[in-house]
């Protein structure tokens, strides 16, 4: 049996049930299954939760949150914070189930037969990537924002919204600061900030002292070894004829992961080979200053550097200034 999320501890606001007392509360409906795309951060984590919580309590329709993989340290973190039990890892889905889709709108981000799934709706924030299929018109909702939690906030109603639970406002406050670092983000909008603030003066929260908290925890990566941090927050492009994989490491501590410069960059090597890709490509973003230090291990990824980001590259990283957000700065300037 499917079991659905439940909230722990003292901050048991939720009212969540067993699949078989919601199958009973709406009889002959079938689980929804809710999840985000692989290597699941803050956004697609907390995403899928607050969109379990609208169908199960708002829509009346049976929902569980699912990941597909385990979430990085700072979207755990989260989840301990509000209460949460990390969602079930889902490892594929099977034709016809009955599916909703957030941040996310790539197939290459999902499972591969996820046309054949009964693809119900699909919230995002991020360009269209074509190649979903669905057997019926959905709702199919992207908005320019930084997070899908501020898409979500734009279709719940403003009843429902009165009535969110704290725990499912801080999912929504986490999920927007993360996407936005902080509002540091040049993705980072003004619908954005005003709901983040809205969650915060509602939960009694400090954004600058919950934002720290939260990227001190995306931090911590003393226990990923090198292939999974290169595959921790990253997705797989297209540039031109070739296939890359492009990693994302945030962080508040650049030179925690700098100083394994060496062992990353061997590693490059047997991720491109196991994942089908050409190159790995790396940007250690330091979100304090704003910048961002993209690992250099061959000729490739430094004409590649240096034709982006008109960046002189003399040695094996080179520092980007004001490069913090792959969805708008780095994948558009990519050339090979």
């Amino acid at each position: 049996m499917e079991s659905t999320l439940m909230v722990m501890g003292d901050k048991a606001a939720l009212p969540y049930y067993t699949p078989i007392k919601i199958l009973q509360r709406n009889k002959g409906d079938i689980m929804i299954k809710v999840f985000g795309h692989q290597a699941p951060d803050t956004d697609a984590t907390g995403s899928a939760l607050i969109w379990a919580w609208y169908l199960n309590e708002v829509a009346k329709k049976p929902a569980t949150a699912y990941v597909l993989g385990t979430p990085n340290t700072e979207a755990l973190f989260v989840l301990e914070r509000w209460g949460f039990k990390l969602p079930e890892i889902l490892t594929g889905i099977e034709a016809g189930e009955k599916v909703v889709i957030v941040d996310t709108n790539n197939p290459a981000e999902l499972f591969e037969n996820i046309s054949d799934a009964d693809i119900r709706q699909v919230i995002d924030h991020h360009a269209i990537a074509g190649g979903l299929t669905t057997k019926t018109p959905i709702n199919f909702t992207i908005r320019p924002v930084a997070s899908t939690a501020t898409v979500m906030m734009a279709i719940i109603p403003s009843e429902a919204m009165e009535a969110m639970p704290d725990p499912v406002k801080g999912l929504v406050l986490s999920c927007i600061l993360s996407d936005t670092l902080e509002f540091r983000s040049p993705t980072t909008t003004p619908r954005d900030v005003a709901i983040a603030h809205r969650m915060a003066k509602d939960l009694g929260l400090d954004i600058p002292t919950y934002a720290a908290e939260m990227f001190a925890a995306k931090s911590d990566i003393s226990h990923f070894s090198d292939a999974e941090l290169l595959r921790l927050d990253s997705k797989i492009f297209e540039v031109g004829e070739a296939k890359m994989r492009i990693s994302v490491l945030e962080t508040t501590s650049p030179s925690v992961v700098l100083d394994r410069k060496a062992s990353l960059m061997e590693t490059m090597g047997s991720v491109t080979v196991e994942d089908g890709v050409d190159e790995v490509l790396l940007f250690v973003v330091d979100i304090l200053n704003e910048a961002s230090t993209l690992l250099v291990p061959n000729e490739a990824v430094k004409a590649l550097a240096e034709k982006s980001f008109n960046a002189e590259v003399s040695g094996d990283m080179v520092l980007l200034p004001g490069v913090v957000s792959r969805k708008k700065q780095i994948i558009p300037n990519l050339k090979v």
